[in-house]
């Protein structure tokens, strides 16, 4: 008998444990898998240069392109700029919508974290008291009805969710996957950000340039005005080559003014992008001349950049979330099992609560199947399998558009490298040219046309050899973005957090 027992109890125990293995088991809807990585062993069409060669000057030194290389966490650094360096590292501290971003982080955890609680029973504690008068008659006594009384009540109720076709489950699969693409996303805004602060920086040594160019070309023009104007009062040039010139001199001053306009409104931007106002603006200034040209571009894998990219990767999350949800929406349309408890103790003194004789308690059990909702739950499916073919859809886009930035500023490394090299033949020529003029002028070999077409020529060319260095810098800026910009080879991790406690 004892050994039949124990059978029974093996048998019972092992059939319990089957059950609850199967009913962990078993979530209904899709299981996510990710998106394999794009079947492509190139960016461009043609093969691309292992060396990227401008001259030599500055923005225009030679930059070699290590295909497989890896982006280091910290690649502003290699602009060697102490500077540079401090503002992105008072960005990253002061910047409010970098600030924003790491709060929505920590939101969309939270509700992560709500949402795991509905793995646990839930437990309340209730207690009442309630002073009443009740008509015997009412339930079929003597007309006399007893004197009021005062009824004390206090319990502990427990009910559980059974999760038998995953719907909790996929609920908190797809509030997982929420919290995933937040913190892709403020990856993504910690790279913008990064990338914004040093752009800014490479924009305002540009402008600081253009103006130094300009108002030395200004310097030049008013010397060769004041020439201009002997010749005019000896009879040497006519008057209107005279105005001609002051003309000439008058439309490149009439320049200065916008540049110094941008300069300021750069200075502004790079205090905003800080956290700062106008008038705590950053104290360094930026100079193309001491940045440093990084000389080694790592170009990643095809293979690798859906890892790398945030935005690939938070477009991933959000396809994982839809895909939950379709779950979440077919469990609703299955039988609902909820389980409740009750235990406490009703009495008429506060004092007797829990005596001998005093307790109540209850336990129950339902299960709800839907029979007819008006077509709800049938539709509220179909609209989770839309959104998940929504989100398949603007992920493949997403990645897309990541290979298109690649390719683009690859191309453009190489283009605006051999513009610069070109600008700077011609900004060579356009000088050589004008101090020929120059001494030509002043021999009165050629009119004064030719010296302002000279002049014009010349500063024409400082200004876009100003440009075409910047833009080198501009585009290595643009390839560490469009590799994902190394977040996981980062020290600090922008997403780190603690775990707050749950109720």
């Amino acid at each position: 008998m004892t050994v039949r027992t124990s059978q029974k109890r093996l048998i019972s125990g092992v059939a319990v444990a089957a059950v609850t293995t199967f009913l962990a088991g078993c979530a209904v809807g899709p299981n996510f898998h990710r998106p394999a990585a794009p079947a492509v062993t190139g960016y461009t069409v043609e093969a691309l240069p292992d060396k990227v060669v401008a001259g030599d000057m500055p923005g225009g030194p030679a930059q070699q392109l290590a295909m497989g290389g890896d982006v280091t966490g910290r690649w502003w650094t290699l602009f060697g700029s102490a500077p540079l360096d401090a503002l992105v590292e008072q960005a990253l501290s002061a910047n409010p919508d970098l600030a924003a971003a790491k709060a929505a982080l920590r939101q969309s955890r939270e509700k992560l974290y709500a949402g795991e609680g509905a793995f646990f029973p839930n437990v309340d504690g209730n207690f009442s008291s309630t002073r009443q008068k009740i008509n015997a008659t009412a339930f079929g006594g003597a007309a006399l009805s007893p004197p009021p009384f005062t009824l004390h009540n206090a319990s502990v109720s427990v009910t559980y969710a059974l999760d038998v076709f995953g719907g909790t489950r996929r609920t908190v699969e797809s509030l997982r996957a929420q919290a995933e693409a937040v913190r892709f996303q403020t990856e993504a805004a910690y790279l913008t950000l990064t990338a914004n602060v040093v752009t800014a920086a490479i924009q305002e040594a540009a402008i600081k340039s253009a103006v130094a160019a300009t108002q030395e070309i200004v310097a030049g023009d008013r010397q060769q005005l004041d020439i201009a104007r002997r010749q005019e009062s000896v009879g040497g040039i006519s008057k209107a080559a005279f105005l001609a010139e002051t003309a000439q001199v008058a439309a490149v001053e009439a320049t200065l003014p916008p540049l110094e306009k941008q300069l300021a409104q750069q200075r502004n931007a790079l205090a905003a992008l800080a956290g700062r106002f106008p008038t705590e603006g950053p104290s360094a200034s930026f100079d193309l001349a001491v940045l440093t040209m990084p000389e080694t571009l790592p170009v990643s894998l095809p293979s690798r950049l859906v890892e790398q990219r945030p935005d690939i990767r938070a477009a991933e999350a959000t396809l994982h979330a839809a895909s939950a949800e379709i779950g979440v929406a077919t469990a609703n349309m299955l039988p609902q099992i909820n389980l409740s408890g009750t235990y406490g103790s009703s009495t008429g003194q506060i004092g007797d609560l829990f005596a001998a004789g005093t307790g109540i308690w209850s336990l129950g059990a339902q299960a709800v199947q839907p029979i007819f909702h008006g077509g709800q739950l049938l539709h509220e499916r179909r609209a989770a399998v839309a959104a998940y073919d929504q989100a398949a859809a603007q992920y493949r886009a997403t990645v897309l558009a990541a290979f298109q930035n690649v390719a683009d500023t690859l191309r453009a490394l190489q283009s605006d490298a051999d513009t610069l090299k070109a600008q700077s033949v011609a900004e060579r020529a356009a000088a050589d040219s004008l101090e020929i003029a120059k001494q030509q002028y002043a021999a009165g070999a050629i009119s004064t046309l030719l010296l302002l077409d000279a002049q014009r020529t010349y500063q024409q060319a400082r200004i876009a050899l100003v440009t075409a260095q910047a833009s080198r810098y501009a585009d290595t800026v643009a390839l560490f973005v469009a590799l994902g910009g190394g977040w996981w080879n980062r020290p600090d991790d922008v997403t780190d957090h603690h775990g707050g406690s749950q109720q």
